[in-house]
């Protein structure tokens, strides 16, 4: 069942001339900086191999052990080079986030773990295999003649602590550790890298003072930790000492034994971050026993002044400890991020989806974006018919833009929606029957949010109409 709370679909008028022209514009542009980016990303494992053997490296084929030898490098470097994209991907760069999105960059992050495990494991094993032809000896006795190579053990440690980052990825190991130890894993792979470079400059002459390989890598890795150092600490340093955000009040939302409550923030200048409704920042909440913990929420109303609001549900340690955070607690923040905005806009008209907490990227969202009355609908999934965390200011908000709200109470059914529901025979476009024609952004628990993807795509929506941000770590 559905419960039509207010209809604006009446409101909508025709088309503006070249209607979506300018959403479609900007929506092609930011593709095109992906497109970009990308190119730049394989381009840079291509420049490294291309100046192996520019200098010196295709004559290293004469025989197998060369060969192997040879192979076992070209493997190292686009291992080495792939996780300095790595590392960009994850250094919050903004030309990056404006144009990826968080959640997308470090999807491919986490996707590149293993191609570049099997890459260093694939130069390990050439490497020795070539030498041990080389000089004539079996692999364990070439094993322990190179152990003694310079720099050597940094380089095979730096292997260890990579491969540990790698396996506490996987999702069956993330699952059973808590975020905090999690993180302090995956900052060993700053380590790792630092660990392994030293043997790329002195095994073997390969990067000589003065050569293009020498200045390539040292530009590369210089730049990319810069970023790294610049992005992740020096950045939010500055913008929290810049803007002093504290606390202003902490206020309950719904019934309290729902864990959730509305943090609202104030501080000087707010503006200059240029955040939007559907963005959200990483907050440090500068008290005993929390100032160490990072909190990626989102904003769940418009940025208003000197004024940024966050609602949050008790789901974790970290989360459950905001009710008891005091006024006048300062904060520290980090962003904003995120392209569920309307910097992905690609139609006139939207489709907010939402269910649970879900509800505060869609409720910012809502308040800021563009768009004339009659061309928005709002589908919540909700405890109840007049329940659900925020949903009267969402009402309000529909009253006063002039959006459609939709709300679908209950549990959820084989789908996204609910069990009646789907005995009726609803589905996305019988709710929305402009969904086709329409950005749609969805925010919600995984796997109801992958139902309503699903759903939209068999309705005919392109990968450029569709939103989705995970904010899981």
């Amino acid at each position: 069942m559905a419960f039509l709370v207010h209809d604006a679909r009446h409101l909508e008028r025709p088309a503006r001339p070249f209607g979506g022209g300018s959403e479609r514009s900007r929506a092609g542009r930011r593709l095109w900086r992906v497109d970009l980016l990308q190119a730049a990303a394989v381009a840079s494992v291509a420049v490294a191999i291309a100046l192996f053997l520019a200098e010196g490296g295709i004559t290293r084929f004469a025989d197998p052990g060369s060969a192997l030898t040879s192979l076992g490098i070209i493997a190292g470097l686009a291992a080495t080079d792939l996780v300095l994209v790595m590392l960009l991907l994850a250094a919050r760069v903004p030309l990056i986030e404006r144009a990826v999105g968080h959640d997308a960059a470090m999807a491919l992050h986490n996707r590149l773990g293993k191609p570049v495990l099997s890459l260093l494991l694939a130069h390990g094993v050439l490497l020795l295999a070539g030498y041990a032809i080389a000089d004539g000896v079996d692999l364990v006795a070439e094993a322990v003649a190179i152990w003694n190579l310079p720099d050597l053990p940094l380089a095979i440690l730096g292997f260890g602590l990579f491969l540990a980052v790698v396996v506490s990825s996987l999702v069956a190991v993330r699952r059973k550790l808590r975020y905090e130890v999690w993180h302090v894993i995956h900052l060993l792979v700053y380590v790792a890298v630092l660990a392994a470079l030293p043997h790329q400059f002195s095994v073997g002459g390969l990067f000589a003072v003065g050569t293009w390989q020498w200045a390539y890598w040292l530009v590369i890795t210089f730049g990319t930790f810069a970023a790294v150092v610049g992005y992740r600490v020096v950045a939010p340093v500055v913008a929290s000492l810049r803007h002093g955000l504290v606390v202003e009040r902490i206020d309950p939302v719904g019934d309290q034994r729902d864990g959730v409550v509305s943090v609202t923030m104030r501080g000087r200048r707010l503006a200059a971050l240029r955040a939007t409704g559907g963005q959200f920042f990483i907050w440090r909440f500068l008290a005993a026993g929390q100032w160490w913990q990072a909190h990626p929420y989102s904003l769940s109303a418009a940025p208003r002044g000197d004024r940024l609001r966050i609602t949050v549900r008790a789901l974790g340690d970290g989360s459950a400890s905001l009710a008891g955070i005091r006024p006048g607690t300062r904060v520290a923040l980090e962003g904003p991020y995120g392209i569920f905005s309307e910097a992905s806009r690609s139609r006139r008209r939207l489709t907010l989806v939402a269910a649970g907490i879900g509800v505060t990227p869609i409720r910012s969202l809502l308040e800021s974006a563009t768009f004339r009355p009659g061309e928005a609908t709002v589908v919540l999934r909700t405890q109840g018919p007049a329940e659900g965390w925020l949903l009267d200011e969402v009402r309000d908000l529909c009253h006063r833009r002039g959006a459609t709200l939709i709300t679908v109470p209950g549990g959820r059914g084989r789908g996204w929606l609910t069990p009646s529901a789907e005995r009726q025979g609803l589905d996305l476009p019988a709710l929305v029957p402009a969904v086709a024609d329409s950005d749609l952004y969805v925010c919600g628990p995984r796997g109801w949010a992958e139902g309503v993807i699903s759903e939209a795509r068999a309705a005919g929506l392109t990968d450029e109409q569709i939103h989705h941000e995970r904010f899981d770590w």
